[in-house]
């Protein structure tokens, strides 16, 4: 934890020769050294160590990297562009399989904020590509998207649209030295 960079690097190939046996080797290109507070991306989530809000205690932290929030949102816009003539339906189900498949995935991270922008980027995109299609002014959407109970619902042929602010967001819990190591206990003499 309080070790230099060269200690990091050395250690490098300890760890190539425990994941060898495995099948698995390092790649060059991809691995490096950085400080955990820079953080480091893997497998679409963004890892850093940081200083929890309101105290002084660190933790890692694990977020929603920047390159899979882009990617569902282009395949959001291809889905919804407004003069798209797919039935709406189609649309409506289509998402729903993107959305809860991508939450699904993330929701191991901190992810409510990011679930919550992207729900409001679909909901908006849903709404023009609507009001482009029936020609509808703000008054009439309004009519025909809320409910009886003042809920704002965007639905077709029985199919509503899937809420990804909706999904519940359960983080790993620490497991510490529960986790087994491939690395032989260091006994001081």
């Amino acid at each position: 934890m309080h070790g230099s960079r060269e200690n990091t690097e050395a250690l490098r190939e300890d760890v190539a020769a425990v994941l060898a046996p495995r099948g698995v080797r390092l790649s060059p290109s991809k691995t490096q050294v950085v400080h955990m507070g820079d953080g480091f991306d893997f497998l679409g989530f963004r890892n850093r160590w940081k200083r929890k809000r309101g105290t002084n205690k660190w933790y890692f932290y694990t977020f929603v990297a920047d390159r899979p929030v882009r990617s569902v949102r282009a395949k959001i816009r291809a889905l919804t562009h407004r003069t798209s003539q797919q039935d709406f339906a189609s649309v409506l189900t289509r998402l729903a399989q993107i959305m809860r498949g991508w939450a699904n995935y993330f929701r191991h991270a901190v992810a409510k904020w990011t679930f919550s922008k992207l729900d409001t980027f679909t909901w908006w995109r849903l709404v023009h590509m609507l009001r482009a299609r029936h020609g509808w002014n703000w008054g009439q959407l309004r009519r025909h998207l809320k409910a009886a109970s003042g809920r704002w619902v965007i639905a077709a042929d029985g199919v509503e649209y899937f809420r990804i602010q909706g999904v519940t967001v359960c983080r790993y819990s620490y497991r510490g030295t529960k986790i087994p190591t491939p690395w032989l206990p260091v006994n001081p003499a």
